[in-house]
């Protein structure tokens, strides 16, 4: 199996992060090439991959495979005995649905709060479509803890694949300071402890001083 990432910048790429941790939850060994973001050359240097204009990409022998979500399934149906989704079929579809309405919605929170690993600082004035964009997703996070049927300190218990899609709203929350109820700030703590997001923080950090 070979497989080869196209990604953003580390720091400002969320979906490129959300790529990166589905491959470590798959196990998965993959080489990696980074495009700088928002420079003269950055559309012309990923259509030569594809033609969404858009990263991540994963480059496999089954094609190259666009968009996040998709990447994730496509690594699910490589890598069953991984457990990228939780066990039980009621969690498993809570899981789904929950990473399919942050991946289709709350526009608000992702326009306003730009993905950032540097930033620290809120955001003031807080515009009422974004105050209303975090109270749904912490509502959305405490729907998902409510259906979970393993121990452990994530979404869903165990770490999977809803984590990989949640830990850039988690950065937002940390980076633009907003003040949390108990159960999500240990949440947002949960994923910066998470080694394979701390790689990617530290790798993200390090773009800073280049």
């Amino acid at each position: 199996m070979s497989f080869h990432l196209i990604i953003g910048d580390k720091l400002y790429s969320s979906w490129s992060l959300r790529g990166a941790l589905a491959l470590e939850l798959a196990g998965a060994s993959y080489t990696e090439e980074l495009i700088k973001l928002n420079q003269p050359d950055t559309l012309q240097l990923i259509l030569k991959h594809s033609a969404t204009g858009k990263v991540p990409l994963l480059k496999t022998e089954h094609g190259t495979i666009a968009d996040s979500l998709a990447i994730a399934e496509y690594l699910v149906e490589r890598f069953p005995e991984a457990d990228m989704w939780p066990r039980d079929i009621a969690a498993r579809a809570q899981a789904r649905s929950a990473c399919a309405q942050m991946h289709s919605g709350f526009f608000a929170m992702r326009g306003n709060m730009p993905f950032d690993l540097s930033h620290d600082a809120p955001l003031s004035p807080m515009p009422p479509a974004v105050q209303a964009d975090i109270e749904r997703m912490l509502a959305l996070w405490a729907e998902c803890r409510a259906a979970a049927t393993e121990q452990g300190p994530f979404l869903f218990g165990r770490v999977s694949l809803a984590d990989a899609f949640f830990a850039p709203i988690a950065v937002r929350l940390r980076t633009y300071q907003v003040a949390l109820p108990e159960a999500d700030a240990a949440y947002v703590e949960t994923i910066y402890q998470w080694p394979a997001f701390k790689a990617w923080q530290k790798a993200g950090l390090e773009e800073v001083v280049r």
